[in-house]
């Protein structure tokens, strides 16, 4: 009996390093894709105007959260994703991005999410910061929508969602080297 229990201890301690592997591994591969998307993307533009955003960016809280346990870093990166990914899934008609290459975006940064997620495991909690969620609501709210998902307004949006895919990999990092 007590053979069994070391034994599915053991399997249970493999299967959750395996899952946090991929993090190690895939995550910042993924992380350079997602940012040749969006420079592709950039590329892709065909607006010349530039607009003010009015959304600040949100620095406190990653600072805050930098200090944080590997669990709620693990969180609010997974956060940061999904909310880019509900971004990114609302209205982009007006924006001159191949709808392939919003697809492909769309589908790493929900991999890295559910990826992520699972390095978590399933004594974490998936706790929100409603800090972050409110930022993103901003960004759906005063950038999109009241500039009518216009092209201009998607290339905030761009610019935004690659600052924040790169202080991701800067957290991702962090929780490299405290592992």
């Amino acid at each position: 009996m007590m053979n069994r229990i070391l034994f599915a201890c053991l399997f249970l301690a493999e299967g959750s390093s395996l899952s946090c592997r991929w993090m190690d591994h895939k995550f910042r591969q993924h992380k350079e894709e997602t940012l040749n998307l969006l420079d592709t993307m950039a590329k892709n533009s065909t607006n010349t105007t530039e607009v003010e955003v009015t959304v600040a960016f949100p620095n406190h809280l990653y600072r805050q959260v930098s200090k944080s346990s590997v669990e709620d870093k693990l969180a609010f990166t997974v956060q940061i994703l999904e909310e880019v990914a509900a971004l990114f899934e609302e209205d982009h008609s007006a924006a001159s991005w191949e709808d392939s290459t919003v697809r492909n975006l769309l589908n790493i940064v929900n991999k890295q999410a559910e990826e992520l997620h699972s390095c978590i495991g399933s004594h974490g909690h998936k706790k929100k910061t409603t800090k972050l969620h409110m930022y993103f609501k901003r960004l759906s709210h005063h950038i999109l929508k009241e500039m009518d998902h216009s092209a201009e307004a998607w290339e905030v949006i761009r610019k935004e969602t690659k600052a924040h895919l790169m202080r991701a990999e800067q957290l991702a990092s962090s929780l490299h080297t405290a592992h």
